[in-house]
């Protein structure tokens, strides 16, 4: 049996909470990506500026009708791609300097990104399954953003051990993929959203 549709109040102001998180935890993480030069902390706090866009969006868009919120949902699926095109230009630019980021500003940022994204999660988990393909696409860069903290704080911690340029670096580009992923799941159950409204047109 599936489960019950969630209050549309309800939804939206979870997902209007998270969007107000990722836009305050993007200010703390990209301040100190630029200031420590960072790879991946650069590519994480630009995530949590799309993710902040994304789930603004999707408040607005789940007033709308089935089809409408699938061409969103398509047009999402592009947006997850920026924190990946971001990352790869900084990563091209360290790779020229080849100096590693400060280990521990990188270990306690992505611990908080951690923190923030994993409440983040915990909050969409319940809505992943109502909404269509705005829903998941908020999920789904939840998820992967804690996916993706837990390896910044490790790559801090191999920076410290090794003072490599790369460990941040490889998280980076890990970043990139996750999110290439994500937005490849997102167009498809847009996609699919699409047809289905428009074979159900009369």
């Amino acid at each position: 049996m599936s489960a019950a549709a969630p209050n549309p109040d309800l939804l939206r102001r979870a997902i209007r909470g998270v969007a107000l998180a990722n836009l305050a935890y993007f200010a703390v993480e990209f301040s100190v990506a630029v200031t420590i030069g960072s790879v991946s902390l650069f590519a994480d706090s630009i995530d949590f500026l799309e993710d902040a866009v994304v789930n603004g969006l999707i408040v607005l868009a789940l007033q709308w009708s089935t089809r409408q919120r699938a061409r969103v949902g398509m047009a999402l699926a592009g947006i997850l791609l920026v924190p990946g095109v971001a990352a790869l230009w900084t990563a091209w630019e360290k790779l020229a300097s080849a100096v590693p980021p400060a280990a521990a500003p990188l270990s306690l940022t992505g611990l908080g990104a951690f923190v923030a994204n994993l409440g983040c999660a915990l909050v969409l988990a319940g809505f992943r399954h109502h909404g269509g393909s705005l829903t998941k696409a908020a999920f789904l860069s939840a998820r992967n953003d804690v996916l993706a903290n837990a390896a910044i704080v490790l790559a801090g911690v191999v920076t410290l051990w090794t003072a490599s340029v790369w460990p941040d670096l490889v998280v980076g580009l890990g970043i990139v993929v996750m999110n290439a992923n994500a937005a490849r799941e997102v167009w498809t159950t847009a996609r699919d959203e699409h047809l289905a409204a428009h074979s159900a047109e009369p």
